[in-house]
Formats: C-alpha cells, structure tokens, sequence
C-alpha cells in the first residue's frame, strides 16, 4: 500500500477508532473500581465495552464518518488479539495435569460442546450464535466467543447476544459454585477442579476458589487454563467447517464465495498456532508473555466496544429468552457433567 493511501485510512479510521478507544477507557476504569472495591471483577471490562456499545447505539447511531473506524476495530483489531492469544498457550500445562485429568477435562469440553450446541439448535437459534454459545459455555466464556466469532462470520448481534447472557451468567456461577460445597461434600481439591471445569474466565476462578483455599485456587487456575488450551484445537476445527455455515440463511454478505486456504484457515489461525508453537518450545520469552498477553486483552475489549457499536438492540431483544434458556441449560449440563468428573477420578 502506498504512503500517501495509508495514510488516508489511517485519517479514515481515526474517528471510530477513538470512540471505541474511548469506550474502553470507560470500561477499564469500571473494572478497576471493581477490583478497588471487591478485588475481583466480577464483570470484566470485556463485558462492559460491549453493553456500553450497545447503550450508545440505542441512542446514537454512528454515520460514515464513524463507521470505518468502528468496523476496523470490530474485525482486524480483533483478529490481531486472536493471533496474540496463541503466545499464552504452552503445553506445560498439559503436562502438568496428568493423563487422567487432561483425558477428563477434554471429554468434558467435547461433551459440552456438542450439548450446548445441539441445545442452542433446538430452541431455534442460528447456527453461528449456537456455536458461541457453545465455546463460551465449554471453554473460556467471553474470551472463547470473541475468539471464535471472526472464525465463523459472526454478525454483531450474535455476539453481543451470547456475550452478554453468557457474562449475567457467568457471574451467578461465581456467587453460587461455593454453596454446592455443603451439598456436595467436596474437599478443596474437589473444588478447585469443579470450578475450573465450569467457570468461564480466570479471573472468575480465582473469585470462585480464592474464599475457600490455597489448595482450590492452584487446583482451579491449572484446570482453567488447560481448559482454556482446547481453544486453539476448537478454533482451527471451526475454521476448517465455517464455510458450511456461509448457506446458512442470515450469513453475512459476501459469505457464499468460493474460498481459498487462507479463507479456510484464516492469518490470524495461522498465526496463533504458530505462536502457541513458538511458546511451547521457548521461543517466546517469560518477559514478552504479558505484554503480548495485555495487548491482546485491550485489543480484544476495543473490539467488544465496537461490536457494541453496531448491535441493533431490537435483535438482540428478539432473541433473547431462547438464548438465555441456551446458556442455562447449557451450564446445567457443564455442570453435571464436571460433577461426575470429579466424582469418578476420585480426588483427593
């Protein structure tokens, strides 16, 4: 691209990216009062940017000028964070867990996979909001969604719709896992696993487990965090089946071309298994893991406000009590499903 053209889109996306630069900010500073207040966000700024998004759509609707900028940020800034995740990813922690654990944990990810998939389908949802909900109920919640959702030619409005279902929900797991303490009879290490199977995000298993033990918290984290590698495994199995999904009625334009491999598996797949690649093998530095692994956060919060920014609140509104039934019973069945886990292995 040459100079003087660069530079006419940088101009041209300038304004809507500030605005969903601004929107984070607002997000940020939200989640940091949380953490001031209680310690643990219980609602991540992910989650804020894109329920700001939509509040400032339903009362302004952002013209022209705005909307490159805002388009920009919805997909190459989200594909950039996509890409960066993969450098989090280590098979350390595959090896940590142990074979009947690991074995445990991807059974209960394939398992509610396909549920929640098949839930989602037969309350009538779209394919692609099915799959997100999905990814998001059996891996890692909001980051999951946003991974997945430029993988599968998501519209807007499916993803804010599983995001901000999935995130009230997510919140009540964190609140109620530890009554089931009692109920169950479980130790701490019982625990730690029970909650890293069915809490969506990291930050939510450490509010989840931190109240009741050491022991819970470590047990919890690793869980989470091999349970959050099956993403890169999930993603490129998602990007290989996308372009069935481009028949479906509702695809977005443009979406019934015939494509190549890079269509296929997309850059930025490419670029987060070859990072996870290069993290497994020690290519990639302990002192550029967070930087890398802030940067995608930001810019994956930047691009939940844009997405926000283009929700149409009437769509979401229609869809509503079939996804919220979705996300709950897909969780009843994650929930299940981990309680026979870690009834069945025996830990102690």
């Amino acid at each position: 691209m040459r100079p003087d053209t660069m530079g006419r889109t940088a101009i041209a996306v300038l304004p809507g990216l500030s605005l969903c630069v601004a929107v984070t900010a607002a997000a940020s500073l939200v989640q940091a009062a949380e953490e001031h207040l209680v310690h643990h966000p219980y609602v991540e700024a992910l989650v804020i940017a894109i329920l700001a998004g939509i509040a400032i759509r339903s009362l302004w609707e952002p013209g022209p000028r705005w909307r490159i900028g805002i388009a920009f940020s919805a997909k190459q800034l989200l594909e950039v964070a996509v890409m960066l995740l993969g450098a989090s990813i280590s098979l350390k922690a595959l090896v940590a867990s142990g074979p009947a654990l690991l074995t445990g944990i991807v059974a209960t990810v394939v398992i509610a996979l396909v549920a929640s998939y098949v839930i989602g389908r037969l309350l009538g949802l779209p394919a692609r909001m099915s799959i997100l909900i999905a990814c998001g109920n059996a891996i890692c919640g909001n980051s999951a969604i946003a991974a997945v959702a430029p993988v599968i030619g998501a519209s807007g409005d499916d993803v804010a719709s599983s995001i901000a279902f999935t995130a009230i929900l997510g919140v009540l797991v964190v609140l109620g896992l530890p009554l089931l303490i009692p109920l169950l009879g479980t130790n701490p290490t019982e625990y730690g696993v029970l909650a890293g199977l069915t809490v969506y995000a990291v930050p939510q298993v450490l509010a989840a487990t931190v109240p009741v033990s050491l022991v819970s918290t470590q047990v919890g984290t690793l869980v989470k965090l091999v349970r959050v590698l099956m993403l890169g495994p999930v993603v490129l199995g998602l990007s290989l089946v996308a372009p069935h999904l481009r028949d479906e009625p509702g695809a977005p334009a443009g979406a019934r071309k015939k494509l190549g491999f890079f269509k296929l598996v997309p850059w930025f797949i490419l670029g987060f298994l070859g990072l996870a690649a290069a993290r497994s093998l020690g290519l990639v530095p302990d002192a550029a893991l967070a930087p890398l692994t802030r940067t995608a956060g930001i810019l994956t919060v930047i691009a939940m406000a844009a997405l926000g920014l283009g929700v149409d609140v009437r769509v979401v509104a229609r869809v509503g009590g079939r996804v919220t039934l979705a996300v709950v019973a897909s969780l009843a069945v994650l929930l299940l499903v981990s309680i026979t886990l870690v009834r069945g292995l025996g830990i102690s």
